[in-house]
Parts: C-alpha cells; structure tokens; sequence
C-alpha cells in the first residue's frame, strides 16, 4: 500500500469533512464533534458514522437538550436507521442519551466546562472516559482534532497510528501528532 504523505497533509479532518467549526472553539461546535465521535468510536464504518451524524443535523439534533428531549425511540429509529447505524442503533441511542444527561449534570452543558476543569491532559482523557461507553479510541478520536484549539488536548496516537507511521517510516512527532 503506497501512502501519499502530500494528499495525506492536505486532507481535511473529519470535523471538517462534517462541516463542524472547530476553530470557533465554542460549546456548540465542540458538542457537535462529541457526538460524532461517539459515532466514529463504535465499530462501524466511517461512511456510516458520518451519514448517521448527518441525519443528527437534518432532524436538528445537535444540542444535548435536544437530543434527550427527542428521547431514545427517535434515536433509534428514525435517526440511527436513516443514518445507516443499525449494528449498533440501541446500544450508542442509549450512550448518547446518557452522556447528554451526564454533560448538562456534571458540566452544565459544556464541553469547555470540562476542559478548563481538567487539571491536564492525562485527567482530560480520564474526564471523558467517566462518560458512558467512552473508551481511549472515541476519547483519542475527540481530542485529537481539538489539538490546535484545546492546550490540555494531546492524545498519545493509537498504537495502530504508531504500528502504521513505523511501517511507513512516518515521524509522528514532525507532524505535531
């Protein structure tokens, strides 16, 4: 497999991909890449995280009030189903209900709340890991692309990065990871 690391640098980010403003570093915009990578977190494909989160847009759930007040029926079905989320549609409805409840409860909504709680970027990851369901990938995939907006965000890459950036002989460090 040939790696073109000139296309690769020119890539867009998912966030961007997904139309999600990260660099207005506002609670909504980060809010919305949480709840895509729940989506991008699960075993799923990328096609498929990506079509769900567009359905999350067109029916306007993109605030935590929002989606709860939805509730977890219309999470399921029609979002995740339109969406293409069926392997896992119950399972992360019921992630994001829950950590939609656990973020207006412990951080009045705010995802920035969190961030200037956390004492580094080790008790960050440990934050967002308390949240339902949210392992080190779905944190890894959160933090990664706040990176250039959050001083606290720095994520070690996976070691399936690592295991890659190795085999092709890709310095991480010299991109900043």
């Amino acid at each position: 497999m040939q790696i073109d690391i000139k296309r690769l640098k020119k890539s867009e980010l998912y966030s961007e991909e997904l139309g999600i403003y990260l660099k207005e570093n506002n609670d909504k915009e980060i809010f919305k890449w949480f709840l895509a990578s729940i989506l991008f977190g699960t075993r799923i494909s990328e096609t498929i995280a990506k079509n769900t989160y567009k359905t999350f847009e067109r029916y306007n759930l993109l605030e935590p009030r929002k989606i709860l007040k939805a509730g977890w029926d219309f999470l399921v079905n029609p979002i995740m189903r339109e969406g293409g989320y069926v392997r896992y549609d119950e399972k992360t409805s019921t992630q994001i209900l829950k950590n939609c409840e656990t973020l207006l409860q412990k951080y009045r909504g705010s995802l920035k709340e969190l961030h200037e709680e956390a004492q580094n970027s080790k008790d960050l990851e440990d934050k967002l890991t308390n949240f339902y369901g949210i392992g080190p990938i779905t944190t890894n995939i959160f933090l990664r692309e706040l990176r250039p907006f959050w001083e606290k965000a720095n994520p070690e890459p996976l070691p399936i990065v690592k295991k890659i950036a190795q085999k092709y002989e890709i310095n991480l460090d010299r991109y900043n990871r």
